[in-house]
């Protein structure tokens, strides 16, 4: 290498430090360049994959990154979860599902690097974004724009995780393993919604996070506009095809989000996504520049709780290489894991050769790299979907497969093809230990109906939902009496929500409900039948979980719109400024009768249990199935509503909701083993709509090869 060449990636080194991109302070050290991040002095093409430590458990997390490791990765990237850290401000939360920094010390220990996207918003599915709901709530806040209240708040959080770090010496610059941080989230999606408030808030972002000097390189994802001092980064199915790069030559090309497949909605299929589809992306990612590959998720694992966002399934990318319990998922991830090492072989060239590009044919193409020694490595690439290529390359004569990549790291065989799947199928296996059928062996509780004079919380219209709750509680009852004295033979109750599910009562009678679909609305009309004289309307307002994407989050409206009673299509009642009585959340929540200790504060029955039942509590005992293979539970035969094991929520449940062919988007339901004692578990559910836990079955998850 001339003296030139040195002088010049010596001056490269330099400047790059210089904006921010990464001290390289002693061993640990991590920088960039046009080509990759630098680490320890050295490019590094790196394969990496999300997992959330909250949606699965610490006894879980050495299994999952060990797995991970074993199937080529090299790092696991991770969102930074506020609303379960700071609960309230200035009150912090890292222990069990939450300890962050055990997380990143699993993975330290097993040898493999971090991506830490703090956001703070995060979108990920989750509820509110990750916001604690308690911004909302802070005077002349707007979320995520050039906001003076928002950045202290944003900024205090980031500081809060960045000092953390430091403190236990988890960055690369201290010898730990945490090599690339995340600074906001998709911003770009929503920046124009801002108008001149977002390009501030974007430089704004961007320098506090880098004036925290945590000596790697921060990225934002999606984020065209990135100031120099960050790198914007690709998420997306077919980032070989779409990301037009970096925006500026000496940032590397990087791939945050590569999704494996898609979350999923309640009243939805899943989404699948082939093995060979994500190979060809990530093998053309690569041979267009790419350097780093961040599967979105390698593992999904469990919402647990009330954590997933509006209409968002309990299972979280149960399609991932590892799915929801952390097995693995094949061909997925064992053609990952071919297409990982194929590449390795060949990453000195990749990334210090001179790449050039040339067609082999109308469809076909050619990504050679080559050093000047003579070590050369190439990509063919077939983009014809429907039939095979034959190709003359070197000389050689080379068959491609249908919308392939081959990868040849000699440039004269072919190691790896993607759409050439090796790995066997499996296939999961389910087998019930334990059904609950003994009517005797269950105990019921019926939630209360709430009527006008049971409420505290008065006012003269309808309130908005969440501003009522403060995401306490899914539920709200809005409750009113009236004197009825005109005339009206068919009247009809007439209602309008921008929450999720609605439950009428009249006169403590239930008389029907309805529902939304993601993003959507919806309206009831119930025929009634009213006394003369005094009535009472009571409606329970349901949300399955906050918004969690778009902006001005903090304006967003949930819960009763309309209320009226109309006769022959007129409007014979108006009440959306009349008295209304509230109550937030149901008995059972306030004396949080899933709880051992707490059963005893409810009269629970002692006879068989009723089946079908709205707002019923039902609990019972179980032993735990003997082994270790993963445990759910088969809530089929159940409708709506939450589960909880030993105190612990295991997720919401929605079976009544179906898909276009008729089933359950979700019908079994995930146990982490550490939730488990050997005998006396505690099993409580809270059924909304009416389901037979008679039928409910205990169950072991495994797989086996095709």
């Amino acid at each position: 290498m001339g003296w030139w060449w040195r002088l010049y990636w010596g001056l490269v080194v330099v400047i790059m430090m210089e904006v921010g991109g990464g001290h390289a302070e002693g061993v640990g050290g991590v920088t960039y360049d046009g080509r990759s991040l630098i680490i320890n002095g050295k490019r590094k093409i790196l394969f990496s994959g999300s997992i959330h430590y909250p949606r699965s458990t610490p006894q879980m997390w050495p299994s999952l990154i060990a797995k991970a490791k074993k199937g080529g990765l090299d790092v696991i990237q991770t969102y930074v979860f506020w609303n379960l850290h700071e609960p309230q401000p200035g009150q912090y939360d890292f222990k069990g599902r939450y300890d962050l920094v055990r997380f990143i010390k699993n993975i330290q220990a097993q040898g493999m690097y971090v991506c830490l996207r703090i956001g703070p918003f995060i979108e990920a599915e989750w509820n509110y974004g990750g916001f604690p709901f308690w911004l909302h709530d802070v005077p002349g806040i707007v979320y995520r724009s050039d906001n003076e209240p928002f950045k202290f708040y944003m900024q205090n959080f980031t500081t809060k995780i960045v000092n953390l770090m430091k403190s236990e010496g988890l960055y690369a610059s201290q010898g730990g393993p945490i090599i690339l941080s995340q600074i906001e989230n998709e911003y770009q999606n929503i920046e124009a919604a801002f108008h001149k408030k977002g390009p501030p808030y974007v430089r704004w972002a961007a320098k506090m996070a880098v004036g925290l000097k945590t000596s790697v390189p921060w990225v934002m994802c999606k984020q065209t506009d990135a100031p120099d001092l960050v790198i914007n980064t690709c998420n997306g199915f077919t980032c070989g095809e779409t990301f037009r790069g970096p925006n500026s030559p000496n940032k590397p090309s990087l791939w945050t989000e590569n999704w494996t497949s898609y979350y999923q909605v309640y009243g939805t299929k899943p989404y699948t996504r082939s093995a060979e589809d994500i190979a060809f992306h990530v093998a053309l990612f690569i041979a267009r520049n790419g350097s780093y590959v961040n599967y979105y998720m390698y593992h999904g694992g469990t919402n647990f709780g009330r954590k997933s966002s509006a209409y968002i399934i309990t299972a979280y990318y149960d399609q991932a290489p590892l799915d929801e319990y952390g097995l693995i998922r094949q061909p997925k991830w064992g053609h990952l894991k071919e297409l990982h090492a194929a590449i390795k072989l060949c990453s000195t060239t990749l990334l210090h050769g001179v790449r050039r590009s040339f067609s082999l044919g109308e469809k076909q193409e050619a990504i050679v790299f080559e050093e000047r020694e003579g070590s050369c490595a190439a990509f063919l690439i077939n983009n014809d979907t429907h039939n095979n290529a034959t190709v003359q390359f070197r000389n050689i004569s080379f068959k491609l497969l249908p919308k392939s990549i081959s990868i040849l790291p000699n440039c004269k065989k072919i190691t790896f093809n993607t759409a050439q799947v090796n790995t066997k199928y499996n296939n999961r296996i389910i087998t019930p230990v334990q059904t609950f059928g003994s009517a005797n062996s269950w105990k019921e509780f019926n939630d209360v109906i709430v009527n006008f004079g049971d409420t505290s919380l008065k006012s003269k219209r309808l309130l908005e939902q969440t501003s009522t709750t403060k995401d306490k509680s899914d539920y709200l009852w809005y409750t009113l009496r009236f004197q009825h004295n005109l005339p009206c033979t068919k009247p009809i109750l007439h209602v309008e929500s921008l929450a999720h599910v609605a439950r009428a009562f009249l006169n403590n009678i239930y008389i029907g409900s309805a529902n939304g679909r993601f993003r959507q609305g919806f309206s009831m009309d119930i025929p009634i039948m009213l006394n003369k004289g005094m009535n009472n309307i009571s409606i329970l307002s349901v949300i399955v979980g906050l918004k969690g994407s778009g902006a001005y989050l903090e304006r967003r409206v949930t819960g009763l719109t309309t209320v009226e009673i109309q006769c022959n299509k007129k409007v014979l009642y108006d009440f959306k400024n009349y008295k209304w009585g509230y109550k937030v959340g149901l008995l059972g929540e306030e004396l949080k009768i899933y709880k051992k200790t707490k059963l005893g504060d409810a009269v629970w029955s002692k006879n068989r249990i009723s089946t079908n039942q709205i707002l019923t509590w039902y609990k019972i005992f179980f032993n735990a199935p003997k082994g270790n293979d993963p445990v759910a539970l088969n809530l089929s035969s159940m409708g709506k509503g939450e589960t909880w094991v030993n105190g612990q929520s295991i997720g919401r449940y929605w079976i009544s909701f179906h898909d276009s062919e008729g089933k359950p988007s979700q019908i079994m339901y995930h146990v982490p083993r550490s939730f488990l004692k050997a005998s006396g578990n505690l099993l409580v559910l809270l059924e909304e709509s009416g389901g037979n836990p008679l039928q409910i079955s205990l169950n072991t998850v495994s797989i086996t090869n095709a």
